[in-house]
């Protein structure tokens, strides 16, 4: 999968979780994938790096965890905000 599918899959993901209340700004490296950086504006300590890739199980790609574990199918990227969301979301005081 070329890093070209890859940024159009973190942009369909950053406009998702925008609807969520979250914002979202792509960002590409010289070394390294393309993420998305998201980040809960009411908590800035609260922010996650996604990348998208292919699983090895599977040829469609993915949102990945920064931490490197699976998240959701790309191709379905406000369930993947919904996640982003609930992750992100302070918890009560």
């Amino acid at each position: 999968m070329n890093n070209d599918y890859r940024v159009g899959y973190l942009e369909e993901l950053g406009e998702a979780v925008g609807s969520c209340g979250l914002v979202a700004r792509v960002v590409r490296t010289r070394s390294g994938p393309a993420f998305l950086r998201v980040v809960n504006p009411e908590a800035g300590s609260l922010a996650e790096d996604v990348t998208c890739a292919p699983a090895p199980d599977s040829s469609g790609p993915y949102y990945w965890w920064s931490w490197g574990e699976r998240m959701h199918r790309a191709d379905d990227p406000q369930g993947a905000a919904s996640k982003l969301a609930h992750v992100l979301q302070p918890l009560p005081q």
